[in-house]
């Protein structure tokens, strides 16, 4: 979500992140699983020639299948159930009638509300071969995301998170998004703590165990400035390089970090074609 979103979402709301229990783990492992039940799904599914309005169906059917909803159909007046973001889309792509092509990178993104607890998360998907530069892309954002969250323990802070993952980054020469953030979540979408995912020396939150929240860094092939479309939802690259995202759903435990989000069939990288 957009800094001002996350900033809106909190306001009026506690700002110190909640502390979950051993219940609220047990649901969010719930929730996340089924999120990443979809995404494999998603996965196996993108082609080229397939539609990512195809895909939104493919995920509502799959979230009504299974008890769960949505939590972005409708959030905000969103239309759709995932977000698709397409090669220079940074987030929030709206799916639609245009077919994949071959050498397309795709970013699915979906929350499943499950018993009321949200599960969050989104990877890249190649669409047939695609350029070494675009697969190196998304290597990088993933490495990123996950040097991110193993920074994450009891007593570190959310510019831990940030500096391993910008550090990583700009170190391949990329750029990090600084538009858009991670959020806590739980029985709310977007609550706090904000995770910003570069260093920002005035905004800190120390992390404690049972705080839940999303590390979803975006990295750009240029440099990291974004402009959002008309449709007020669709934001891209404003040099029109290539983007990339992963996002998994973690929380802080007493001894580091759990991942609720992780592929039951290890389809969290995307895979080339064989």
């Amino acid at each position: 979500m957009s800094r001002d979103e996350q900033k809106t979402a909190q306001d009026g709301r506690r700002q110190e992140p909640p502390i979950h229990g051993p219940e609220a783990f047990e649901a969010m492992r719930k929730a996340g699983r089924l999120t990443a039940e979809a995404l494999d799904l998603l996965m196996e599914a993108v082609a080229p020639g397939i539609t990512t309005e195809a895909l939104d169906k493919l995920a509502y059917t799959f979230a009504m299948d299974h008890g769960a909803y949505p939590a972005s159909l409708f959030y905000r007046g969103y239309p759709k159930s995932i977000c698709t973001s397409i090669n220079h889309v940074v987030c929030h792509g709206i799916p639609n009638d245009k077919p994949l092509r071959e050498g397309d990178i795709v970013n699915l993104d979906i929350c499943l509300i499950v018993d009321g607890w949200h599960g969050d998360s989104s990877r890249m998907a190649y669409v047939g071969e695609v350029p070494r530069k675009a697969a190196r892309l998304c290597e990088i954002t993933h490495e990123a995301m996950m040097r991110g969250i193993a920074a994450i323990k009891p007593g570190a802070t959310t510019n831990d998170i940030g500096a391993a993952i910008q550090s990583f980054a700009e170190g391949e020469r990329c750029s990090v998004v600084r538009d858009f953030c991670g959020h806590g979540l739980g029985r709310v979408y977007h609550d706090a703590p904000t995770i910003l995912h570069y260093v920002e020396p005035s905004y800190s939150v120390v992390l404690r165990p049972g705080q839940f929240f999303t590390v979803e860094p975006m990295i750009n092939l240029g440099r990291p400035h974004v402009k959002v479309l008309s449709d007020g939802w669709t934001a891209v690259t404003r040099d029109r390089s290539l983007s990339a995202q992963f996002e998994h759903t973690v929380a802080v435990t007493e001894t580091g970090v759990e991942i609720f989000t992780l592929s039951p069939k290890g389809l969290d990288m995307p895979r080339r074609p064989a």
